[in-house]
């Protein structure tokens, strides 16, 4: 349509209202033959205009409009005839809110009263979707690059999972080794240890056992899987089951048991591993001696011991730690190897009132040649209860040894202490506990060790009667 202020009249109109239609017989156009109005003017006043009068042969008109700062401002005066029809009746779709309204009498403009047009919530709302479709759109292209770079961690991360057990597999391909009828597990260990390698049972033997194996019942569980008393042959054999999320674990507890030189009787004794299933059924087995005494705080918890007794447990378990400290020299050597995650439930209580140290899935190797020391890639942690200062402060120096030796008499101290409390002396003996349990709760957060730990210093309570026994 026309520009509103272009059918204004720019001037006033003095011609006589009452002038002829007629002028030397030619017929005058439609819009000279309408009478003249007399119209209030204010905003939109030609320049002749007096007392705010303005004459036109078309509209009087009242507009209310917002300007760019959003004030509504309000006009009156005159509208030609040519386009006022159109023009009174203004555009919805106009870029600026306003109305206009008309009339045909004389000042009748002075009461129009007409008010802006509500907001058109289409826009606002238009805007708003094309905000959220803005926001939706940019987290979708988030979405889907952390999916594809979480896919690319994962498929890097099966890849190497692959190549171990293809590594570890290799040589597992063959059909089952024979054992002769009567071969019993330490037949076959004494005869794999005098063979000079010394570091167990073939691998193919070690599969051969894994297969054959009869499970029994579960006689625990943990977080890393669970552990069941199996058969081979008629022999009791104990069978740690990994969770697939607790593979690396399972692998390095395999590559720490079958390190050269690593059976010791103070050590629990490995018998074979192996990997059970396909695609994405697996089971990671870890088959070990039984010893139905179960672990050193089940067995402290329902018994109590003499000072004979109490010595061979801390002197057993001493001696298989001290083996696993010690690197020993030589063409097969073994390197120095540091638990990490020594506690009461990991050590098991053999037949003889000894002690075995197992679970070495968390184990440090050093060899002194190369002067490194092997962390094992695994997300796991160890028992923060059991959790040397050095190690909850996070100041322990991870890229030298002997730290990690340090930890571990750490947490064979508090072990000493448990052992300790179940001892009797004058006919007094204490209630099993673990340690700290009168300072933390019974499942303890790194902060409250922490605070108990590193800040307070405090450590478990020696008791006086322990001073006083000779």
């Amino acid at each position: 349509g026309q520009n509103l202020d272009s059918m204004l009249h720019g001037t006033g109109m003095k011609t006589n209202p009452d002038q002829k239609k007629q002028a030397n017989g030619v017929t005058l156009a439609p819009e000279d033959t309408l009478p003249f109005l007399k119209c209030y003017c204010s905003g939109h006043c030609p320049d002749d205009a007096i007392n705010n009068t303005c004459i036109t042969n078309g509209h009087c008109f009242a507009i209310i409009e917002e300007d760019e700062h959003g004030e509504p401002t309000l006009a009156s005066g005159c509208m030609k005839y040519e386009g006022s029809d159109f023009q009174c009746k203004d555009s919805p779709k106009a870029q600026l809110r306003r109305t206009i309204e008309c009339c045909r009498t004389d000042f009748c403009n002075q009461d129009l009263q007409p008010t802006l047009p509500p907001f058109d919530s289409t826009d606002g709302l238009f805007d708003g979707s094309i905000r959220w479709m803005a926001v939706l759109i940019s987290m979708a292209v988030c979405i889907i690059v952390m999916i594809i770079l979480f896919s690319c961690f994962c498929y890097k991360h099966y890849c190497k999972s692959m190549a171990k057990r293809h590594c570890y597999n290799r040589d597992l391909e063959q059909d089952e080794a024979f054992i002769p009828a009567g071969e019993s597990l330490k037949d076959l260990i004494d005869q794999s240890q005098s063979s000079g390698s010394g570091s167990g049972l073939p691998l193919l033997v070690q599969r051969t056992i894994a297969k054959q194996i009869q499970m029994v019942r579960q006689v625990g569980k943990g977080r890393y899987g669970e552990v069941w008393m199996g058969k081979w042959r008629g022999e009791k054999v104990a069978v740690k089951v990994f969770f697939t999320t607790e593979e690396a674990s399972w692998f390095r507890e395999t590559e720490i048991y079958q390190t050269v030189l690593m059976r010791h009787e103070n050590i629990l004794g490995f018998i074979a591993a192996d990997i059970k299933g396909t695609g994405s059924w697996t089971q990671l087995y870890l088959i070990t001696d039984y010893h139905e005494n179960g672990s050193l705080y089940d067995f402290l918890k329902c018994t109590t011991l003499d000072n004979r007794a109490l010595l061979k447990l801390a002197y057993s378990a001493a001696c298989g730690l001290c083996h696993l400290h010690t690197e020993i020299y030589g063409t097969q050597g073994k390197p120095a190897i540091a638990h990490r995650d020594l506690k009461s439930k990991n050590i098991l209580i053999k037949k003889n009132g000894t002690c075995c140290i197992a679970d070495l899935g968390l184990a440090v190797k050093f060899n002194s040649d190369t002067n490194e020391v092997d962390v094992p890639l695994n997300t796991r942690v160890g028992t923060k209860r059991y959790m040397a200062p050095e190690v909850l402060d996070e100041s322990l120096n991870k890229n030298h040894f002997q730290p990690y030796i340090m930890a571990d008499i750490y947490s064979f101290g508090l072990i000493i202490w448990e052992m300790a409390r179940r001892c009797v002396t004058g006919g007094i003996v204490e209630e099993y506990q673990l340690p700290y349990y009168d300072m933390v709760p019974s499942d303890p957060s790194y902060e409250d060790m922490r605070e108990v730990v590193c800040v307070k210093r405090l450590r478990p309570v020696v008791s006086n009667r322990w001073n006083s026994d000779e």
